[in-house]
């Protein structure tokens, strides 16, 4: 290795690991996500952001608002910030213009604010796992690992357990602690651009999932407005769904965390509930756990 890259790894910090880490696997984070998530304040984020990006290992840019002027920040990994999270995961180098062209893929990607209300998401978790005691994002997993059945087990189970890949892609898959209450989860983040019958649709492949494997983890389905969560459950009821489903509208939950009681789960009546107590099946558990 090379005395820059040396001296630059060196001056690392666990914060700054942990950043590079969720570039690498989620792709583009904006000035305010970054914040929100690792740091006391956007100044002290922004300061060191500028740091980081001198010394080669971030890169940003900014969209064009269509009503004029711009967005914030968009954070992406530079050529050595690459490097670094190869060498920090014993994984093989990467090419000498790979930082080009993930920049490139991301900045010109038509999809890019679905990816940033997915991230969004798991930020906002992040967010409060650093300002509440005795919570946690333990697992953050893009939709980039769903491509193959393999992505969809867990540490242990065999590789034979699924006869093929589910015909579903979760946008991402977490678990989230909270006073010691943990629950795993897929994320579905809706934009309202899909008809209700494709939300539905997916359903079939996390059942095929949990029937295979023993263990039925929630889908959180991250809806755009409360009129859409009305007619989802609706149409959920009509096709007798008995999966895991819980919904929360972005509408109206502004101000609040998707950790927070914002979670109304299909098929039971009552409050709203938190995110660590949504119910799930575990194959270990071999039972429901709250």
């Amino acid at each position: 290795m090379d005395e820059l890259f040396l001296r630059v790894q060196a001056r690392l910090t666990d914060r700054d690991h942990v950043l590079l880490g969720w570039l690498a696997d989620h792709g583009v984070l904006t000035s305010f996500q970054i914040a929100h998530a690792l740091y006391s304040s956007l100044d002290f984020a922004q300061r060191r952001l500028l740091k980081l990006c001198q010394a080669g290992l971030l890169d940003r840019f900014r969209p064009f608002r269509a009503e004029g002027g711009t967005h914030p920040y968009h954070y992406v990994l530079g050529q050595l910030g690459v490097e670094i999270v190869a060498t920090h995961r014993d994984e093989e180098l990467p090419r000498r213009d790979q930082a080009r062209r993930r920049r490139w893929h991301l900045t010109t990607r038509a999809n890019l604010p679905h990816l940033l209300g997915v991230n969004q998401f798991f930020i906002e978790l992040a967010g409060y796992a650093r300002t509440h005691p005795g919570t946690s994002l333990d697992r953050w997993w893009p939709a980039a690992r769903f491509a193959t059945r393999y992505g969809f087990l867990e540490e242990g189970e065999p590789f034979g357990l699924l006869d093929r890949t589910p015909k579903v892609r979760p946008d991402g898959h977490g678990v989230f602690t909270d006073g010691g209450r943990r629950v795993p989860f897929f994320l579905e983040h809706d934009t309202g651009a899909e008809p209700l019958h494709i939300l539905l649709d997916k359903i079939g492949g996390y059942d095929y999932l949990a029937r295979a494997t023993g263990r039925a983890y929630p889908v959180l389905f991250w809806l755009h407005s409360a009129v859409r969560e009305h007619h989802l459950h609706l149409r959920l009821t009509e096709a007798g769904i008995r999966y895991p489903i819980a919904t929360a509208a972005r509408d109206s939950t502004a101000g609040l965390s998707p950790a927070d009681a914002v979670w109304r789960l299909h098929r039971r009546a009552g409050a709203s509930l938190p995110l660590a107590e949504l119910p799930y099946t575990s194959a270990r558990k071999s039972g429901t756990a709250a």
